[in-house]
């Protein structure tokens, strides 16, 4: 090659690699400020026990028992011990604040972590940005001060050292693959089960492409035929027998290496489906055997294990909404990202990875069953999804992903997609302006200044609701229930008492409140004022309670005894 062409590829390659480093540099900071704007100000419920939760844990240890309900002896899993710390810590030092900041590093780390992994697995930029963009937006209700959200990030990066460890075989994958579920086996132990689900495309995959070579019943014909061959050369005469049999083995022979042949073809071109078998999923499936061990790595002891099926075993899931099925016609979100993918696949000439199909259609199953795995649908689907598009691209149009890419760093094209997504990140962000990071028209933010200054905690029971019991419990008030479901289910409480179940029925009229009360012996009542058991209180029951305190959205009786 000449010095000219030499250096005129060199200034082409510094070219190529200046035009992506620009889009790189305005997608990471579109995605920032996007995920900003998606981060809620205002904290969910479960964010104020895994403060409290994490300050126990600090001070005492793992001691497997629960101290802020007024139940006594209640066991209690800590089953996501290891956040619930961090967080602690976090709010030690820099208060809400700090959980609020450490809420959106964690969504923008999320979303910068959904566009490079689809952009080093789908090989584009464009459709990599643009995907991450809707994958947010899809899951911006669980954007929260949880757990799920690191689990959310783990999951991602899963995927991809899946695909790299299947690609190159490295060790640094597999390393990867297995400090992962160490990790959410003590940040989010109800998850643990699903890291493994995760692998089981790959490994289907493989068995079906070993089994589509394999044509058994003709492989069995040709070791029978050998068998035969091989005992008439031990025996004299059977000259014109041994003939035909090894007449009949090279025709076999012939027939089967024709249809090697013709299927070797039909995978290199398929209709739909494409499949290859890649002998490193044999590795693949040592890692998550090796993984599967990883569970014990925790002060859990066997809850990696036991939690998910002690959870499914019970009835807190049924009452739960992000755990209820999915109600496709109430999700326009999830309709969209289906009639995408079935358009796609049906109308175009278009052909996906037989992983990706498994992938995708056992992630389907999973958020119709519970509503909320559209998250990792949504997540793990950004990845199949980018495929798609880039083959849509390259099988009905002359242009390359790079076209597009390059138009977008010019100044019109950077002026454009800026106030689009400038506009977009507003108009999501400008209601979350006023916010305060505990909604009082939610959480009995002075109703609990009152408790703690007028009512003895060490001889009340209070009975309150399930959405504000943790609020409770962080300003130290012994609760009757929180969300921490699991806790007060007989699979784990270690009690016969259905706590949860007794809960549910008060809470919508299935039992009658006062019964409950006297179950329990509970001495005072905290509720919304537009409850049922308020409403009920005012009109017919009044003189059997006092009441304590009042504000816009809470009221506190006493029960007289």
């Amino acid at each position: 090659m000449k010095k000219e062409e030499i250096k005129e590829e060199t200034k082409n390659n510094h070219k190529k690699i200046k035009e992506s480093l620009k889009f790189t540099i305005l997608a990471v900071i579109l995605i920032t400020i996007f995920c900003v704007a998606l981060t809620p100000v205002t904290f969910q419920n479960d964010t104020y026990y895994t403060i409290k939760v994490g300050e126990h844990i600090a001070q005492n240890g793992i001691d497997k028992q629960d101290p802020f309900s007024w139940h006594e002896d209640l066991e209690y899993t800590y089953p996501h011990w290891g956040y619930d710390l961090i967080t602690y810590f976090i709010y030690q030092g820099f208060g809400f604040t700090g959980i609020y900041v450490t809420t959106c590093i964690l969504s923008i780390i999320l979303g910068l972590s959904i566009y490079f992994i689809n952009t080093k697995l789908a090989k584009n930029q464009v459709f990599s940005f643009l995907i991450t963009i809707g994958v947010m937006y899809i899951i911006r209700g669980y954007i929260a001060a949880r757990a799920q959200l690191v689990t959310f990030i783990l999951f991602s990066l899963t995927i991809f050292l899946i695909e790299q460890f299947l690609e190159t075989r490295k060790k640094k994958y597999a390393i990867g693959l297995i400090v992962i579920p160490v990790i959410i086996a003590n940040m989010h132990v109800a998850v643990f089960p699903f890291y493994f689900v995760l692998y089981l495309p790959y490994v289907a995959e493989y068995l079906i492409t070993v089994l589509a070579e394999t044509i058994v019943y003709r492989k069995i014909k040709r070791m029978m035929l050998k068998f035969k061959i091989n005992q008439f050369k031990k025996k004299m005469g059977q000259e014109e027998k041994l003939n035909l049999l090894e007449k009949q083995l090279e025709a076999l022979e012939t027939k089967l290496d024709k249809v090697k042949i013709k299927r070797t073809k039909e995978l290199q071109n398929p209709y739909k489906i494409k499949f290859t078998k890649n002998s490193n999923v044999k590795w693949l499936i040592l890692i998550m055997i090796i993984c599967l061990l990883t569970g014990f790595l925790t002060p859990l002891g066997t809850t990696p294990y036991t939690y998910l099926a002690k959870t499914m075993q019970g009835n807190t899931t049924e009452s739960i909404n992000e755990h209820l099925p999915m109600v496709l016609s109430d999700d326009t979100d999830a309709i969209c990202a289906l009639i995408i993918f079935l358009a796609i696949l049906i109308f175009t000439n278009v052909k996906i990875k037989l992983s990706d199909l498994f992938m995708i259609g056992g992630l389907c199953y999973l958020m119709i069953t519970s509503r909320r795995q559209i998250t990792m649908f949504a997540i793990v689907g950004s990845i199949i999804l980018n495929r798609l598009m880039i083959q849509l691209l390259e099988n009905y149009t002359k242009k390359k992903e790079k076209d597009l890419r390059n138009k977008l760093i010019h100044v019109v094209g950077s002026i454009v997609i800026i106030a689009l997504m400038l506009g977009l990140s507003y108009h999501l962000g400008k209601d979350k302006l006023d916010d305060t990071y505990v909604d009082e028209s939610v959480y009995p933010v002075q109703a609990s200044d009152f408790i703690l200054n007028h009512v003895d905690l060490n001889t009340a029971k209070f009975y309150n609701e399930y959405n504000y019991g943790s609020y409770l419990l962080f300003r130290g008030i012994p609760v009757f229930i929180d969300s921490r479901a699991d806790l007060y289910a007989p699979e784990f409480s270690g009690k016969e008492e259905d706590i949860f179940s007794d809960f549910i029925d008060m809470s919508s009229i299935g039992n009658f409140y006062g019964d409950i009360f006297e179950k329990y012996d509970m001495t005072h009542v905290i509720t919304y004022k537009n409850s049922k058991i308020n409403m009920i209180i005012t009109k017919t029951e009044l003189e059997k309670y006092e009441e304590l305190y009042q504000d816009d959205y809470f009221v506190i009786y006493e029960i007289i005894k």
